[in-house]
């Protein structure tokens, strides 16, 4: 198994489900992450909203850097499951 090889997700009904929870997470970090920069933006208008502004780009930013460690995440999950089934058959004999 490669490690980001699209066709990962498809290796078992376990591995389709991991992809599928992972998605969720990386969709829902994309509109909050995306939701902070639009707020953040409209917020750097008047003077007196620019600090609220920057710590919304500043988490917003933070939320951008989730993304990849997400799909890693889920990458060394599915290693990890490999390993396991592997350790598994080895065990059957």
């Amino acid at each position: 198994m490669k490690i980001f090889h699209p066709n990962n997700r498809y290796a078992s009904p376990e591995h389709e489900r991991i992809y599928a929870l992972y998605e969720i997470w990386y969709t829902m970090v994309d509109f909050l992450a995306a939701s902070l920069f639009v707020v953040g933006s409209v917020l750097f208008f008047w003077s007196s909203t620019q600090t609220p502004a920057t710590w919304m780009f500043v988490i917003g930013s933070l939320c951008f850097a989730l993304k990849p460690t997400l799909r890693l995440m889920r990458e060394l999950t599915y290693l990890r499951m490999k390993k396991y089934a592997t350790l598994a058959r080895h065990e059957q004999y």
